[in-house]
Order: structure tokens, then C-alpha cells, then sequence
């Protein structure tokens, strides 16, 4: 679920893989310009080549946005942004297609980086996505490798009691602190979705566009729909896929609970894992579990693979709520491992990511400054599905939300408006990290909107059908040409993928609960 700090796969973001792009931005060669010598607007560019996963040989301008860290600060300092642009393959007239990565924490310049196996499949997308226009990628402020990557630290979780909100709640204020004193010459009051769109538009008037097509996936889509409210004149058209509205950066979660719903249909037909089930199938073997650690948590004696010490790891059902959205492929047999008593694979991953870690500061600046509506935030607290699943970091983020420098952006910019600008939607019912219940509720606001529903598509339903679906390819490419959608299709079936089976052999004999 959104904004998760799950011990088993911590994360701020959710929407996308902020580790993968982490690791592809340590191996970016090129250096930011020293923003202090450069002013506000400027663009500095260079050309430079890299080889797709097809070994196809691109040629692009990859270069640095300078703008100011706070707008609302007069003489505020002059940070850097990344960006990168392939030129059209052949003159369209279309407007450019802005590509705006999820997180917040995410960087598709990662395409740019020879031997980069992800940011190869990226490229051959940028490439595609070229015979509609000129392709301009661009970075986030404060995570960008040609600016800045601003970090914090989460503190090291103890692992010997079960986690509970409000432990989630203190670590985060602490968390918080921690960070505005580790970086006393940032202004990070600047570090918002306004600044974010504010960024968006001063990069569309330095490279000289009109108007720009937006092509944008999660914490992108909704940094997408800011950029529409602030500033609907600049954009000709959208496209938008991972919904996330702006008042819906904690997702629901009977919402979520529903996806997961729709994956455990397939998984209870699946050859390979019928002889786990019991009678009723995964959520049938999710209550069982469920209902086994609200009784008392679980203890666990594992060997740490790093120092080789064992210790005993407590699960408890703040545990098991963290670590239920996980790739649908894997999530049957991760919950059919515990229906079965096998928690040994469990605990030691969390030990393994029990360790202080590091992640990007934006995540926290930008999210609790967006928040969510008083109604939104009463529907959360009130949802059954939080049984199940927890209300994820709303009870930390929260509670930090007035440390944290970022101010509230307000209601104004949350609530959504009747917006004429056309907008091509994309989303699967298998999405656990932005639940297909976000664009069904955004439709009754863009009268001039499409939608592709993707069965079993997950948080990349998008990259799949323009990987996988010809057909489906060339409609969305002609919509970010043209406008027209009148080849797209309004629902696309995926294959179901081969479930991972559980790591033990079946039982001779359906194990009660």
C-alpha cells in the first residue's frame, strides 16, 4: 500500500523501485554543474549516446535545470535538475511528451546509463514513444544525479516486539529531526508538489515549448495532475498510468484488499499451488493468519547471514500487515508459507532489512506536505479493509507532518475540478500500490478522458502493454501525436504469470488454520 514502512520491504514511495533507480543513479557518470555558479532558468546541456536493449545506439541531450530551492523565499538558493531529451525521429508537430517518474524518490534518467539492463528497456521505450514527438525525461528536486540526492535516515527497527503505529509514529518524528539537522543550509520548506510543477513549467519554457504532453505512472501521475490545476494552459494532453490522485496519496485499503482479492481468484486455480490451499483459498488462508498473530505474536530464531549470530525474531500482525503487498507472483505463496508455519524465509529478510537504511528525503518532504483531506483521512481511519491491511504510514506521516519544513499545500489543490484537458488513463486490477479505484474515481472530472483497464495488469500495466500489446502500443503513441483515441482499447487482458510456489514441499494432509 502507499507509503508503507514495511520491515519486510521498507519503502516511502511504493509506486515505484526506488532501490533499483538508487543503485542506476550511483553509476551515472556525468556531473552535476555546481548550481551556485549558474542562475535561476539557466539550462546547461550536453550530447551523448547509449545502446538500447536491443543494442539500437540513441543520441540524446541530457543536461541540468537551475532553479530556485523555494520560490517563495526571495534570493533563495539555486539548485540543479536533471533532465534528458530525444529528438523526434521525424517532425510531428506534436507537443513534447514530458516523462515524470514515480516515488517521490525515482529517476528514469537511469535510461541514459550504458550497461543499465532496466534503463536499457527504458531507452527502447523513449525511443518508441519518439514517433510522437520529441521525448524530454526529467528528475525530481532533491533526487537527481545531476543535482542533488538528498537522503535521511530511518532509524534501525528492533525486531525482539512486535511493531506497532505509534512506534512508526515516534521513529518518523525522530526520523524527521534527525534530518533538518543533518542538512542545516537546505531549504526544505522547498520541496513540495507546487515546486515540483513549478519546475516542470520553467523546464518547458527553457527548451522552448508551447505546450507539453504529460506521460507520467504514480507519485508521476500525481505530480501530473498538480501541473495540470496550476498550470492547465501548458498542457495539450495526458497520459496517466498507476493513478494517484492528489488526495489519495494513502490508498484505501479495501481497495487494495480487492486487488488482492482478484489475484487470489488465478492463484486458486493455479496446478502448481493447489495442494497448499485449504478449503477457500488464500484469503481464506489470510484470515487464518491473520486471526493466528492477533492471538499472540510469533517467535522466530534465525541466523543473522551477516555476523552469523542468531536471534529471535518477534512477528506480530503489524508485521504481517507491512508485508502483504508484495509482486503479485509471489504474494500467494508468501501468505500459503505462513498459513503453513514456515516463517523462517520471512524473518530473515526482515533482519535483513531491519538495518538503519537510507532513503530519499524528498519522499517524506513532499507527502506530508500534499496529505489528504479531513473527509479522505475519515474514510481511511473508518475502511474494514484496515483489518486486514493497516492504515500503512498515515498514523506516522501524521504524526510528523508539523516537524517536517514542508508546508501544508491545502484543500484548494487537493479537492479535484472539471478539467477539459485530454487524458488517456492506464491501469491494471492487480495494482497493490495504487488500486484501479483511483482512476474510476477521477473520471467524472475529465469529461475528455479514455481509459484502458488492464486485467491482472500490476503497477506496471502500462510498460507491459507497450511491451507486450502491439496493437494497444501504436493507439496510445497515436494519442500522444494526435489526441486520438480512437483506437484504443478499453480493456486489455494479460496472461496470468507463473505463481512462485512455496519453498517446502506440499502437505500430505489441508493443515487447519
Amino acid at each position: 500500500m502507499e507509503k508503507s514502512i514495511a520491515r519486510i520491504e521498507p519503502t516511502w514511495f511504493g509506486r515505484t523501485a526506488g532501490a533499483f533507480v538508487a543503485l542506476a543513479l550511483a553509476s551515472i557518470t556525468s556531473q552535476a554543474h555546481a548550481a551556485s555558479a549558474h542562475k535561476a532558468g539557466e539550462v546547461v546541456m550536453e550530447t551523448a549516446s547509449a545502446k538500447t536493449a536491443g543494442g539500437e545506439t540513441v543520441r540524446f541531450e541530457i543536461g541540468t535545470l537551475y532553479v530556485p530551492e523555494n520560490r517563495a523565499v526571495p534570493g533563495s538558493r539555486v539548485i540543479g535538475i536533471g533532465f534528458a531529451r530525444i529528438r523526434a525521429a521525424q517532425p510531428t508537430g506534436a507537443p513534447p511528451i514530458f516523462d515524470m517518474a514515480g516515488g517521490p524518490g525515482s529517476s528514469n534518467l537511469r535510461a541514459f546509463v550504458d550497461g543499465d539492463p532496466y534503463g536499457q528497456d527504458l531507452l527502447q521505450l523513449f525511443v518508441r514513444l519518439s514517433a510522437a514527438g520529441d521525448v524530454v525525461v526529467f528528475d525530481q528536486r532533491g533526487y537527481s544525479k545531476r543535482g542533488e540526492v538528498l537522503e535521511f535516515a530511518w532509524p534501525q527497527q528492533p525486531l525482539d516486539r512486535p511493531g506497532s503505529p505509534s512506534a512508526d509514529a515516534a521513529n518518523m518524528v525522530k526520523a524527521a529531526r534527525e534530518a533538518i539537522a543533518a542538512h542545516p543550509d537546505k531549504d526544505l520548506a522547498g520541496y513540495t508538489i507546487v515546486q515540483c510543477a513549478e519546475d516542470v513549467n520553467d523546464l518547458r519554457r527553457a527548451l522552448g515549448y508551447d505546450k507539453i504532453t504529460l506521460f507520467a505512472e504514480s507519485f508521476g501521475s500525481q505530480w501530473a495532475f498538480a501541473v495540470m490545476r496550476l498550470h492547465p494552459e501548458i498542457v495539450a494532453r495526458a497520459q496517466l498510468a498507476a493513478v494517484e490522485p492528489l488526495d489519495f496519496g494513502y490508498d484505501m485499503p479495501s481497495h487494495v484488499l480487492a486487488a488482492l482479492q482478484r489475484i487470489a481468484f488465478d492463484a486458486d486455480r493455479d496446478p502448481g499451488l493447489a495442494p497448499y490451499l485449504p478449503k477457500g483459498g488464500i484469503m481464506t488462508a489470510l484470515r487464518a493468519v491473520r486471526d493466528r498473530f492477533a492471538r499472540a505474536p510469533i517467535k522466530v530464531k534465525v541466523k543473522d547471514e551477516m555476523t552469523g549470530r542468531v536471534q529471535e525474531v518477534v512477528l506480530g500482525v503489524k508485521e504481517l500487515r507491512d508485508s502483504l503487498v508484495v509482486p503479485a507472483h509471489v504474494w500467494p505463496a508468501f501468505v500459503l508459507s505462513l498459513y503453513h508455519g514456515h516463517y523462517d524465509d520471512w524473518a530473515r529478510a526482515l533482519v535483513k532489512q531491519s538495518k538503519g537504511n537510507q532513503f530519499p528525503l524528498i519522499g517524506p518532504l513532499i507527502d506530508t506536505s500534499l496529505g489528504v483531506t479531513t473527509a479522505r483521512e475519515h474514510l481511511l481511519r473508518t475502511d474494514l479493509g484496515g483489518d486486514l491491511l493497516g492504515m500503512g504510514a498515515l498514523d506516522a506521516y501524521t504524526a510528523s507532518a508539523p516537524v517536517w519544513p514542508s508546508p501544508d499545500v491545502g484543500d484548494d489543490l487537493r479537492v479535484p475540478v472539471l478539467s477539459s484537458t485530454p487524458v488517456l488513463f492506464i491501469h491494471g486490477d492487480w495494482d497493490t500500490s495504487t488500486p484501479v479505484e483511483n482512476t474510476l474515481s477521477m473520471l467524472p472530472y475529465f469529461p475528455n478522458s479514455r481509459t484502458i483497464l488492464v486485467h491482472r495488469g500490476r503497477h506496471g500495466a502500462r510498460y507491459a502493454l507497450l511491451d507486450q500489446q502491439p496493437a494497444a502500443r501504436a493507439a496510445i503513441i497515436e494519442f500522444l501525436k494526435t489526441g486520438d483515441t480512437r483506437a484504443v482499447p478499453t480493456h486489455v487482458t494479460l496472461p496470468a504469470p507463473p505463481f512462485r510456489r512455496p519453498a517446502f514441499p506440499a502437505p500430505e494432509k489441508p493443515s487447519g488454520p
